[in-house]
């Protein structure tokens, strides 16, 4: 007598065809719902920005990081069928605000338009600053550079950096150098100037530029170190004198103006400015963020309002961007600790 089997397949695969039924069936609603919140952030993403985007500039209304943000933040606007909101949010040096965004939702909401200064110096100048430069933000993009310059009131003697470290030594802590506030980049390059050139200057802190340059044109102070975007109008007309250029080449916009570094060989650095967003913020965001940065550095009306305020366009990718934070941080702290500056 033979006994006829009653199953058709193998029970080896009749057990995998079982299991793989259930299985699948158990697995289909997870795996929809994945596809379905994958096309969601997706779509998301396609239509970004879909509100109004707020940028933080850590520093003060009038200096050159504003006017750049503001510049930017127009384009965007124009570019991107959303408001781009400048927002300044000012204090510690630009720790406030840069804390702010740090914690901010990773959303491409909450964007950055900062100073080198308060992501490669501060670092090093404070014992705490609220954030962390490579741990918590994204690398969008560099934006600009901007030109600085050592100025002086018009009826101050001095009128070269020759002669103001001449007299400098001659008046040894007589000499008053206004700045934008303690730990802002002004500040420290009047730090490094007085290393560099073996004279004491006395150091007056405001709480923005436009103080500062306003205090130096009425003479309160002699100095002072100053973005062209804080200085160009009253360099042009008169108010103020430039002494030498902070930038290691001479400026476009300050042709006849010599480099510090003409004078103290080696002296000289490139002011950098550029936007980040909240680290966790999609790529997709960032990506398309600075391809829009880099058509807006493209176009005329931007070009034309950067080189009104001494600032030229300077273009990175956010890999390049990132990298390049990444290499001024030990550069700066080791320019930190050479000057001697250090804030609480």
């Amino acid at each position: 007598m033979q006994f006829k089997s009653t199953f058709k397949r193998p029970f080896k695969t009749s057990i995998q065809t079982l299991f793989t039924r259930h299985l699948g069936a158990c697995l289909a609603p997870i795996l929809v719902a994945s596809l379905s919140a994958g096309l969601s952030t997706a779509q998301a993403q396609d239509k970004y920005p879909s509100k109004p985007v707020t940028v933080i500039v850590p520093q003060a209304a009038g200096g050159a990081n504003d006017a750049i943000a503001r510049v930017i933040a127009q384009k965007l606007s124009e570019q991107m069928g959303q408001t781009f909101i400048v927002d300044n949010r000012t204090g510690a040096g630009g720790n406030v605000g840069t804390a702010m965004v740090a914690h901010a939702n990773p959303d491409g909401y909450t964007l950055m338009v900062t100073a080198d200064s308060s992501m490669v110096i501060n670092p090093a100048l404070y014992k705490s600053t609220g954030f962390d430069p490579i741990k918590d933000f994204e690398a969008v993009g560099s934006v600009a550079t901007a030109g600085y310059a050592l100025v002086a009131n018009a009826n101050f003697p001095a009128k070269n950096v020759a002669e103001l470290i001449a007299l400098a030594k001659q008046q040894p802590g007589k000499i008053n150098i206004g700045s934008a506030g303690n730990g802002t980049l002004n500040h420290l390059i009047g730090e490094m100037l007085g290393k560099a050139a073996g004279i004491e200057l006395v150091h007056v802190p405001y709480k923005a530029s436009a103080a500062a340059v306003t205090d130096l044109v009425s003479g309160q102070v002699q100095v002072s170190v100053q973005s062209l975007p804080s200085s160009i109008a009253f360099i042009r007309s008169g108010k103020i004198r430039v002494l030498g250029v902070v930038n290691p080449k001479r400026l476009p916009a300050l042709p006849d103006s010599p480099t510090i570094g003409e004078t103290l060989k080696g002296f000289g650095t490139t002011p950098w400015y550029g936007m980040f967003a909240p680290i966790g913020t999609p790529k997709a965001i960032v990506t398309h963020l600075n391809a829009e940065i880099a058509k807006a550095l493209e176009s005329k009306d931007v070009l034309e309002r950067l080189a009104g305020v001494g600032c030229e366009p300077y273009k990175l990718s956010p890999e390049q961007f990132a990298l390049l934070v990444k290499e001024d941080l030990p550069r700066w702290a080791k320019i930190v600790k050479a000057s001697g500056a250090t804030i609480d």
